[in-house]
């Protein structure tokens, strides 16, 4: 067997090869849900995704006895510099179950942080913990939800043999919406509000959109600020991230939670139509646009992607509040059942919101850490990997 090759790539010129290796990767996994080309596409064009003008991103692809055989992204997020000063991070590493190409791209992605002084580097993350990112340890026998991983059951092993550290651990909790949890927690919903009438519960206004991205941005800036790994989000790109999910959000599970017209909470809880993406097999034509059209409102799951409550008013359960409202919302609407995730480890007030529900773990996502440089990192010099140094991927830069 030859030697492998890590090679750099370019966006968007080399967005279809860096996404090309993951469909050999997934061939046989009747779990993986095949990414919507047009949207990565536009994901990762420098010209119209914002992220790239607070990031410097290098993409690389595996490349072993002339086929491409993996991938991998380094990133330093300027952003999260002033909070972890040196950390980096990795994420789209996918690769074919060797361990030898598996190691030549996180070799790669070491080197390429070291040159930028990074000296630890986080992940996976597609590109942060704005975009979808965790590996999944446990789980595997079903599909994933809307906007979440998955991955072949060999990386964990492999992860570990690299000597990649577990740092944070990441749950998904299935909720079925006729539960007997529901009920209780329907009434801790109805207390709260009767104790606090000055809060008052709305859907997102859709004839609104802009308007309500700018305050759900400040929402979720203030709500999620002390999380582990969370990144300060722009107005640019946030607003980059929610005309992604326009065409697909039912704006009766958004819900907004307001005290004298200012916004205190968010939740945002999407259709869960994998199913439907993985019958369009990543693309529009020439069927894309039938399973779209003729299935996309059948799904029965839910998932909620996103609930966060503003730091003055954490003490109240207002997530009590919005979970009850969405279980209700969801009943009426048709939907069976639904996925709350991703949750912290350390989030109790959140899991135990969940768990009073009788929700229950479906998925574990697991994130790593690993030093920049050590004694055992694979360069050119000391195996058969060959890694070729470029600079940053083309695209606009304000610094």
């Amino acid at each position: 067997m030859g030697s492998v090759e890590v090679i750099p790539i370019s966006f968007p010129g080399d967005t279809l090869r860096f996404m090309k290796p993951w469909f050999e990767i997934y061939a046989n996994d009747p779990h993986w849900v095949p990414p919507f080309i047009l949207e990565r596409k536009r994901f990762f064009d420098p010209r119209r995704n914002p992220y790239f003008e607070v990031a410097d991103v290098q993409c690389f692809v595996a490349r072993r006895d002339g086929r491409d055989v993996g991938t991998i992204a380094a990133v330093v997020d300027h952003a999260f510099q002033e909070h972890e000063r040196g950390a980096g991070f990795f994420g789209f590493y996918e690769f074919l179950d060797d361990f030898e190409v598996a190691a030549a791209l996180l070799g790669a992605a070491r080197e390429w942080h070291a040159d930028r002084r990074m000296t630890r580097i986080l992940g996976p993350f597609n590109f942060n913990t704005n975009h979808d990112f965790g590996l999944l340890v446990d789980g595997f026998d079903t599909d994933p939800s809307i906007a979440n991983p998955h991955n072949p059951a060999y990386y964990p092993p492999i992860y570990e043999k690299l000597g990649l550290r577990p740092v944070k651990d990441w749950f998904a909790y299935r909720v079925d919406v006729a539960m007997p949890g529901i009920d209780k927690i329907q009434r801790v919903a109805d207390r709260t509000l009767g104790r606090h009438p000055e809060i008052r519960i709305r859907t997102l206004d859709m004839r609104r959109f802009d308007d309500e991205v700018t305050s759900l941005r400040a929402i979720y800036i203030d709500a999620w600020k002390q999380n582990w790994g969370h990144v300060e989000v722009g107005e640019a790109e946030f607003r980059f991230i929610a005309d992604g999910f326009r065409q697909i959000i039912d704006p009766d599970l958004c819900l907004v939670a307001e005290v004298d017209g200012r916004p205190i909470a968010i939740s945002v809880t999407l259709p869960d139509l994998n199913p439907v993406v993985k019958q369009m097999k990543g693309r529009l034509w020439p069927f894309g646009w039938y399973y779209f059209l003729t299935r996309a409102r059948r799904t029965e799951r839910v998932r909620v992607f996103m609930l966060g409550v503003a730091s003055d008013y954490q003490s109240l359960p207002i997530g009590a509040v919005l979970y009850a409202r969405t279980a209700l919302i969801a009943a009426k609407k048709g939907y069976r059942e639904g996925e709350a995730s991703l949750i912290l480890e350390d989030n109790h007030r959140m899991r135990g919101a969940l768990e009073k529900l009788g929700a229950t773990i479906v998925k574990t996502y697991r994130n790593y850490e690993i030093a920049v440089q050590s004694s055992d990192r694979p360069t050119g010099s000391d195996s058969d990997l060959t890694y070729f140094a470029s600079e940053p991927i083309d695209g606009p830069r304000d610094h």
